[in-house]
């Protein structure tokens, strides 16, 4: 009888063995199609955003609450991409734009920010967005002349190639905006949007009549740290804002002078030898 009792445990045991294995297999499978799915959402939303959205979840019909922050907008966009898109051939151009992203994208990943969009051969970026970032505008600027350094190395290898090469034009601002997942039912994407990344546009499009790569604003210049090298412009008037607006071109950093990188334009020229 006891051999009995003893058999019936031992397959019942055998049985919860078996059950209990099969489990963690499913718990594995689980987590590794979990962990597969949060690296592909990281390619379309920043990974503490998916990370959250994991957690707390998300309702199809609401979604989660955006909320008012202060970040750093950064808008790069490329110079003169019009007529080179008319002139090239679409994989040479394919060839040539994606450089340019991965240049402007692994220097913004660097700094501690990230890129919200890519809006035609422009990007917008932002820093603090996600989560607060005391440095956050130096963390910008520094990604600004990462980017600087990084375009004049790839300029290099598509000469190499006997390429066409490529010219940046950059805008900063910092202010408060609205910062979430924004967008109809369905689809959204994280952004921050307000004035700051208004201006930074801007900003980014008066390089052009600066005949430099980088500006940034007065609002963004009291937050830097003194050691970047600034170069004050005339205030200008500029469309969405009623105030002329005065804006810094970036030279470089003291402990990194880097001024002579700095692209020298025929506006800049001009001006400088007006002046």
């Amino acid at each position: 009888m006891s051999a009995t009792i003893a058999a019936v445990l031992a397959v019942a045991l055998y049985r919860q063995w078996q059950r209990a294995r099969n489990l963690q297999r499913q718990l594995r499978a689980a987590a590794a199609d979990l962990e597969h799915l949060q690296k592909a959402c990281a390619r379309l939303a920043p990974a503490g955003v998916v990370q959250s959205l994991v957690a707390d979840g998300i309702r199809p019909d609401v979604g989660p609450t955006a909320e008012r922050k202060l970040a750093t907008a950064l808008f790069v966009d490329l110079v003169g991409f019009t007529a080179m898109s008319e002139r090239l051939e679409p994989e040479i151009l394919l060839r040539i734009i994606n450089g340019y992203y991965q240049c402007v994208s692994d220097a913004v990943d660097e700094h501690r920010g990230h890129v919200g969009s890519y809006v035609g051969d422009g990007i917008v970026a932002y820093f603090g967005a996600i989560q607060p970032n005391p440095w956050q505008c130096d963390d910008a600027v520094r990604a600004a002349l990462a980017m600087r350094a990084s375009i004049r190395d790839y300029n290099a290898e598509l000469a190499r190639e006997g390429l066409p090469t490529v010219a940046i034009g950059i805008g900063i601002d910092q202010g408060p905006g609205l910062a979430g997942l924004l967008g109809s039912r369905a689809r959204r994407e994280y952004a921050f949007i307000g004035r700051p990344v208004n201006l930074a546009a801007r900003l980014q499009a008066l390089t052009r009549v600066h005949g430099t790569d980088i500006l940034v604003s007065e609002a963004l210049r009291t937050e830097l740290d003194p050691g970047f090298i600034l170069t004050p412009m005339p205030a200008t008037a500029v469309k969405g804002f009623a105030e002329p607006v005065v804006t810094y071109i970036v030279e470089g950093h003291s402990a990194h002078v880097d001024i002579a990188e700095a692209p020298k334009t025929s506006a800049r020229s001009s001006r400088d030898s007006s002046a």
